[in-house]
């Protein structure tokens, strides 16, 4: 769709937010010795306690050798989930004029894979973490832009959103953690529509303390200490945006 066809953007991290998948499950996956690890590290970054590019240093650290397309290929048959009707979601949206943008700590690889195997919809622009990826797999999709920390999310979409010409009343952000809060930051100063999936306390505390007003919490919402119920999660259908979305947009 070229980019007169646009009318607005959606710009929504992936991990726990789209999908129940984390960022680095794929690690985890195919090397289960450092699960307990992995774990840590991602709690320690989402609730802002280290930088994104210390944990990837961290994770560096850890593996034994370059993670190829092949393991990446043998997590995404094993597991790949989205939430309940994301993918029609993001159809909906590209049928009718919305930019649909993952912007996520996640990395370039799983997507590149993701696409090549047909997981899911074809989306305009992916920004990922560049740590793992695999050259000669962008499925024609963009790439170009990278998170490398929490704050290009913001920067990435300001990017996007200035190449269309777009005014921030036409742009919806949505995440779940405090990794998002950067992104959410911005995006309130600008006048964008906020939404937070799977919303964690790390999120809602990073807005609370600087008077960020998420416009709309959907499916779960998680207190401070409470352990996620991805069989709940599960349960909500993404489809019912469709009409907030309708609304915010005027389409």
């Amino acid at each position: 769709m070229p980019h007169s066809d646009y009318i607005a953007v959606f710009s929504s991290d992936w991990s726990e937010c789209l999908s129940p998948n984390g960022p680095f499950d794929p690690i985890a996956f195919n090397y289960p010795e450092y699960e307990e690890s992995l774990k840590r590290i991602f709690r320690e970054y989402t609730g802002n306690r280290i930088s994104l590019k210390q944990a990837v240093q961290e994770i560096e650290a850890l593996l034994p050798e370059k993670f190829t397309s092949d393991r990446m290929d043998a997590y995404l048959d094993a597991h790949f989930e989205t939430y309940y009707r994301v993918p029609e979601l993001i159809e909906w949206c590209l049928s009718r004029g919305i930019l649909f943008m993952i912007n996520t700590t996640g990395t370039q690889g799983y997507f590149q894979r993701a696409f090549a195997k047909n997981l899911l919809p074809r989306v305009p622009v992916v920004a990922a973490n560049p740590f793992i990826s695999f050259p000669g797999n962008d499925e024609g999709i963009d790439f170009t832009h990278h998170v490398q920390e929490i704050d290009d999310k913001a920067k990435n979409t300001r990017l996007v959103m200035e190449s269309l010409g777009f005014p921030a009343n036409r742009l919806i952000i949505m995440g779940d953690s405090g990794g998002d809060g950067p992104h959410f930051e911005w995006g309130a100063s600008v006048g964008a529509y906020l939404i937070g999936s799977m919303t964690k306390s790390s999120l809602s505390e990073y807005c609370r303390t600087r008077g960020i007003r998420i416009n709309k919490k959907f499916g779960l919402s998680y207190a401070s200490g409470e352990s996620r119920n991805v069989d709940l999660e599960l349960q909500a259908n993404f489809m019912d945006l469709m009409i907030l979305i309708e609304d915010i947009f005027d389409i």
